[in-house]
C-alpha cells in the first residue's frame, strides 16, 4: 500500500557508511525509541526492556526466564548438576544476544554510557550462562569470540564514564579490570601468546596510557601500595599493568 512505502524517512535521513548513525525519537507511544539507519533501512529498538519490546513468558528478557528457571532448579535438586539449556535455547539466547548488540553500539554513540554497561553486561551474561549449561560443546563456543569484544566495550562505556566525571583515576581502575578480563578472555580463546596484538588489547591500553600522565603525583603512594598487594597476592597481570602505569608517571 502506498501508505506503508518508508522512502521518504530513507531519503530524509541517508545511509553513511563511514559511521554509525543513530537518533533518538518519541514513539507514538510516547516512548523513546532508538534508531539505526542501515544500508537498507531502518532498525527501531527500545530503549529498555528487550530492543525488540518483546517479554518472553512474561520475563524481561530470555537471560532473566532462564536464570529464573535455573534459580528454582537449584532450590529445587540443590544444585545446577543437570540442568541444560537445549539448542533451540540457545538459538534463542543469540538472536537475543544480537538485539542487546546492536542497542549498546547505537548508545555509546548518543554517550549513553549506563545503557551501555547495562547491555554489554547482560550480553556477558548471555555467555556465561551458554558456555556453563548449553546441551552441546557447538552451543557452549558458538559466542565465546564475541567475549573480547563485549569486554572491551563495556570497560570503554565505563572508562568513559568516569572521564566524563572528572574521575581519571576511577577510569584508570575500570581500565585495568577491564584489561585483566580481556587477557582472560583471550587466554581462554587460545590466543594469550598474541594478546597484545588484538584490536581490544590495544584500545583499552591506549585509553590507559592516555590518562596515566593526567593523575595528580600523589597518586604514586596509592599505585605502590596497589602493586605491593597484587605481587603479595601473586596477582601478576595486575602487578605488570601497575608499573606501566608508574613508569609513565615517571615520565
Amino acid at each position: 500500500m502506498p501508505g506503508d512505502d518508508i522512502s521518504h524517512l530513507l531519503n530524509a535521513w541517508p545511509f553513511d557508511p563511514k559511521r554509525t548513525t543513530v537518533r533518538l525519537i518519541e514513539g507514538e507511544d510516547g516512548r523513546p525509541k532508538l534508531q539505526i539507519r542501515v544500508l537498507l533501512g531502518v532498525l527501531q529498538l527500545e530503549v529498555t526492556g528487550r530492543p525488540d519490546g518483546v517479554r518472553p513468558d512474561g520475563a524481561e528478557s530470555l537471560l532473566a526466564l532462564h536464570r529464573e528457571r535455573l534459580s528454582r532448579y537449584e532450590e529445587a535438586t540443590g544444585g545446577v548438576e543437570g540442568f541444560v539449556l537445549s539448542p533451540d535455547d540457545c538459538r534463542a539466547l543469540r538472536d537475543e544476544a544480537a538485539l542487546f548488540h546492536h542497542r549498546y553500539v547505537g548508545l555509546f554513540v548518543l554517550e549513553d554510557y549506563e545503557g551501555v554497561i547495562r547491555d554489554a553486561t547482560h550480553n556477558l551474561g548471555i555467555l556465561d550462562l551458554c558456555r556453563d549449561f548449553a546441551a552441546t560443546d557447538e552451543d557452549r563456543q558458538a559466542l565465546e569470540r564475541f567475549r573480547p569484544s563485549i569486554i572491551m566495550m563495556r570497560t570503554r562505556a565505563q572508562a568513559t564514564r568516569a572521564i566524563a566525571a572528572g574521575d581519571t583515576r576511577g577510569a584508570i581502575v575500570h581500565l585495568d579490570a577491564g584489561l585483566q578480563e580481556l587477557r582472560r578472555a583471550l587466554d581462554d580463546l587460545g590466543m594469550g601468546d598474541r594478546a597484545e596484538e588484538s584490536n581490544e588489547m590495544q584500545l583499552l591500553r591506549g585509553m590507559r596510557e592516555a590518562l596515566v600522565p593526567q593523575l595528580p603525583m600523589s597518586q604514586r603512594v596509592e599505585l605502590e601500595n596497589r602493586l605491593r598487594k597484587a605481587l603479595e597476592a601473586e596477582n601478576y597481570e595486575l602487578a605488570a599493568i601497575l608499573r606501566d602505569e608508574l613508569r609513565q608517571m615517571k615520565e
